[in-house]
């Protein structure tokens, strides 16, 4: 019998761009980092992903989603939990040249809870 590795709900407020190529990597990995993102950054609490969807994405893009997906925990513990802002704004950052093995961490597919236009 296999045991399933204990996982970690992250959410991350995205654009429709973003969103198209996580469709098009069958729900199941994040895009490699743009030159001008260092860092990819995922989030531990639900409203502050959709704070960020609603209130910048929208502007900027038109739109703005919400996901959510689980990661392995023991994978994570090498990422510090960094606190943005407030108490409940707290980030996790992936240098981009980790994504490709954060992707494999990734338990189950990505999935959209929140949308705003």
């Amino acid at each position: 019998m296999t045991t399933r590795p204990s996982t970690t709900t992250l959410w991350r407020p995205t654009g429709p761009k973003e969103l198209d190529v996580v469709r098009e990597l069958d729900w199941r990995a994040w895009p490699p980092r743009l030159p001008e993102q260092p860092i990819f950054y995922p989030v531990l609490d639900e409203d502050y992903a959709i704070k960020i969807a609603r209130d910048w994405n929208v502007k900027h893009d038109g739109a703005g989603f919400v996901t959510r997906f689980e990661v392995e925990s023991d994978f994570l513990s090498r990422y510090p939990v960094q606190q943005a802002g407030g108490r409940t704004i707290l980030e996790l950052w992936v240098p981009a040249e980790e994504l490709d093995e954060f992707n494999t961490h990734i338990v189950g597919r990505i999935e959209v809870v929140h949308e705003f236009r």
